[in-house]
């Protein structure tokens, strides 16, 4: 079966082969990845970028079923493959946003649409969750599952202006797999200096304080969800707005 939107791996001769809206928001990625004036602040995505470990996905407007189904098949394909690609990877998705989701639409609107993406796209997992990961959200060691694979999570958006470290032209998703971060964590002299580094760099990109829900996955006062999609302010939601039917037991049951 021939997939409609294959995982893309960037390369001069394949970028010229894109459509010109998906080659423009990759040499926009590009721009902001290997900005050395500004610096991105996570280092392992601008090393992931640099090594060309990551890997791309191009959806449509977020709010039809079709793109849904496009970023399930997507994951799906990425998680059977990302072990292949390196110590760095995550998987990069660029949304088509239509003009009126760009005029219009707030953080708190975005934040919305993310949270539907994870709900709905989980709705079509064909395999359950796994039984190590509690199902219930506010929990410290829930992630998003999906194929049962762990995930972090993080949302880009065109409405955020004070936190730069959230804002992309377009919605946009990094999905990094556990894997990754337990990799990156093994040596943690070089973790802990590497994430000094980070929150320097986060303290230099944005026009704002570092979101106090920032925080390492595994702590007793750790929430994962609330680090996925940062407001452009110091607010979080309540609860997690992710919803999903329980079709497997769990251990945290």
């Amino acid at each position: 079966m021939v997939r409609l939107n294959p995982l893309y791996q960037d390369s001069p001769a394949n970028r010229n082969g894109l459509n010109e809206w998906k080659r423009v928001l990759i040499e926009k990625f590009e721009k902001k990845m290997t900005n050395r004036g500004n610096p991105f602040p996570c280092i392992p995505a601008t090393i992931g970028f640099s090594t060309n470990q990551l890997r791309y996905g191009f959806v449509g407007d977020p709010r039809k079923e079709a793109t849904v189904r496009e970023l399930a098949d997507i994951l799906r394909d990425y998680t059977e493959s990302s072990h292949a690609f390196g110590d760095y990877t995550s998987l990069i998705v660029f949304y088509q946003l239509p003009d009126d989701i760009k005029k219009t639409y707030s953080v708190e609107d975005y934040e919305q649409l993310f949270w539907q993406q994870l709900s709905q796209i989980a709705a079509k997992d064909e395999l359950p969750w796994p039984e190590d990961i509690p199902v219930e959200a506010h929990h410290p060691i829930w992630e998003y599952c999906f194929h049962s694979e762990r995930y972090f999570m993080y949302c880009a958006t065109p409405a955020h202006k004070h936190r730069q470290s959230r804002h992309f032209d377009t919605m946009m998703l990094a999905i990094t797999p556990r894997w990754v971060l337990e990799s990156f964590n093994k040596v943690e002299s070089r973790t802990e200096k590497i994430k000094k580094r980070i929150r320097q760099r986060i303290t230099n990109y944005d026009s704002i304080e570092v979101h106090p829900e920032l925080n390492s996955y595994g702590k007793e006062d750790n929430y994962e969800w609330k680090q996925y999609f940062l407001r452009d302010d110091d607010s979080a939601a309540v609860q997690c707005p992710f919803h999903r039917k329980n079709t497997a037991s769990s251990l945290y049951d």
